[in-house]
């Protein structure tokens, strides 16, 4: 009888199929970046013509190009085709992530002492725009909408957008536009994939130019962003979801299989693992995956099984707690669930995870929708240097400083020997007595 999905026991790897684990699916994006280049050069001369042009194409939508710009009517329809227990539901989300956000966000200055009477800080503002990009291809993405919106208007962004493939009717989702309304965003384009990134970089007629674009996205919106990164900030990079469930021997294999689902069924083009060094574990979440199968709808399960049959995904055994350890950090993934009855036990283990999500009663759904922190990750192993989507991607920061007549001197010495080593007159000049009698003339002419 056949696995219903992968054994990857790490002692009998290759140091090459070892590697192949930690691929994605975004690890070669050559085959996009060829078929973007011509969308975006589309989008830069022709405008919302062109992005009319890719919703027929590519969305299979009517989108003419004088309502490629979501209606007020469209939001007030959309509150009328969400039901209720939805909306509530967004609300109580939105809720978590406001308060989440608002915690998060830095204080707007701060100064402190360096030395006696020498004072320096930072200054916070919010960047002047930002285009939000909700996926709609593989479903419905309320929760996206929530994660990127909320914390943009936290942040006091003047100009906020989301941008989204519409729906074969030609409307944006209405869960979409639910949330954003609930959020504080009124302002929805209806254009997805490459062509989306292109009109936030430069404009059309009808979408506003943007200074950055955030939001998870396909490799085309991927490959798009990078491509553009010199005529717009791409932001996180945030692609297809990814996930690592780690369990060790106080673990349920069967919740291990039930969580190792979770991002598996985003789409064929997910990445998914359980990693564990118990071999009953394993045993328990490869026997449960079929029935737990058997509870969802045929397309996700194509989608999961897809993930977990193929080459980025399924259950990795390791031979100690170490090299499962060593195998989640050297994966650095989106999401990393701690199974154990004694998560903390483990956290300080963990370098390389863009999110942890401890103990059995945390799993990464609650990360996703309800729990506060932002479920916009980065992923293809940027974990090792990139962070969550937070409110601070939102704003700008700027060094203050401020030096008093009594602290100058000190500072000016040591600073002058710096710039003559260096070999910068201009710079030493600055703080010579050519300056100490400017400052003279001036406190005199003060008296």
């Amino acid at each position: 009888m056949s696995r219903p999905c992968n054994l990857h026991v790490l002692s009998e790897l290759s140091p090459s199929a070892r590697a192949d684990l930690l691929k994605r699916t975004e690890s070669d994006l050559t085959p996009f970046i060829e078929k973007v280049v011509p969308i975006i050069e589309a989008v830069r001369l022709e405008g919302d013509r062109a992005l009319a042009r890719y919703a027929r194409e590519l969305d299979k939508a009517a989108v003419p190009v004088d309502a490629i710009q979501a209606s007020e009517a469209e939001f007030d329809a959309a509150f009328k085709a969400v039901e209720p227990e939805v909306i509530r539901a967004i609300e109580y989300a939105v809720g978590n992530i406001r308060r989440f956000h608002e915690e998060q966000k830095p204080e707007p200055m701060w100064l402190k002492e360096i030395r006696p009477g020498a004072f320096a800080g930072d200054r916070w503002h919010p960047i002047p725009s930002v285009a939000l990009y909700v996926p709609r291809g593989k479903g419905a993405f309320p929760s996206v909408t929530m994660m990127t919106s909320v914390p943009a208007v936290v942040a006091g962004v003047p100009e906020v957008s989301i941008l989204t493939p519409p729906t074969p009717e030609g409307t944006a989702d209405a869960a979409t536009l639910v949330a954003a309304r609930i959020a504080g965003v009124s302002t929805v384009y209806k254009t997805g994939g490459a062509q989306a990134v292109a009109a936030a970089a430069y404009g059309t007629e009808t979408v506003r130019k943007a200074v950055k674009i955030l939001g998870p996205g396909s490799p085309w919106v991927v490959a798009a962003k990078r491509l553009l990164a010199g005529v717009i900030d791409p932001g996180t990079p945030a692609g297809p979801s990814e996930s690592i469930v780690f369990a060790d021997e106080t673990a349920d294999g069967r919740m291990a299989a039930l969580d190792l689902l979770i991002e598996a069924e985003h789409g064929p083009d997910s990445s998914a693992y359980l990693v564990t060094h118990v071999a009953a574990v394993a045993e328990a979440a490869m026997a449960a995956l079929p029935g737990w199968w058997a509870r969802m709808p045929e397309l996700r399960v194509g989608f999961s099984q897809t993930v977990l049959r193929g080459p980025h995904g399924g259950i990795v055994l390791t031979g100690s707690l170490e090299e499962s350890y060593a195998f989640v950090n050297d994966y650095a993934p989106e999401h990393l669930e701690v199974l154990s009855t004694d998560p903390f036990r483990h956290l300080g283990r963990f370098t390389n995870a863009a999110e942890v999500l401890m103990g059995p009663h945390t799993p990464i759904t609650f990360g996703n929708f309800v729990l506060g922190p932002n479920c916009v990750l980065p992923t293809s192993g940027w974990a090792r240097t990139f962070g969550p989507l937070a409110v601070t991607d939102f704003m700008k920061r700027s060094s203050v400083g401020y030096v008093t007549e009594p602290a100058y001197a000190e500072l000016a010495h040591h600073a002058g020997v710096l710039a003559r080593y260096e070999g910068f007159s201009a710079h030493a000049n600055a703080v010579s007595e050519i300056r100490d009698g400017l400052l003279a003339e001036m406190k005199e002419r003060g008296r």
